[in-house]
């Protein structure tokens, strides 16, 4: 079994809001073959919480305006570190980038067939990375505070 037809339509359109609010790692697989609760992950992160949170809210209003969509579940959102709307045929997972490396749940469904996304969001892949190391170098720049 693959994900259907409106599974992927919900995944692009999911994918490109997620881009247009500069989310990190845009990545979709096809789940269906191994879960029979929904058709595909779509996972996302941010470096910071009201980043994560701003994802969230533009995927939904954009899923909610373009497809009349609504998630029957949203969790995670008083932390905003993982945050999970689930739609029944997809579920989306925007992860605050220390979650994201944590969980690591690329590795889980690693088997699982990747979805076509949106040229936006493919280009999305590796900003974490460069996120992490354009951080290293400011906090490295700035002095450490010691005024003796």
């Amino acid at each position: 079994m693959t994900a259907t037809d409106r599974s992927i339509e919900l995944i692009q359109t999911a994918a490109q809001a997620a881009a247009d609010k500069l989310a990190h790692d845009i990545i979709a697989y096809d789940v269906s073959d191994v879960l029979s609760i929904t058709d595909a992950f779509l996972l996302a992160s941010a470096p910071n919480d009201r980043q994560v949170k701003s994802i969230v809210d533009e995927i939904e209003e954009r899923l909610q305006k373009e497809l009349g969509l609504k998630p029957v579940r949203r969790e995670g959102d008083r932390e905003a570190r993982w945050v999970l709307l689930d739609y029944v045929d997809i579920v989306v997972h925007v992860q605050h980038s220390e979650e994201r490396v944590f969980y690591a749940m690329e590795r889980l469904w690693k088997d699982c067939p990747e979805l076509d996304l949106p040229a936006d969001a493919k280009a999305t892949r590796g900003k974490a990375q460069e996120h992490a190391k354009l951080q290293a170098a400011q906090d490295a720049a700035e002095p450490d505070g010691d005024w003796s």
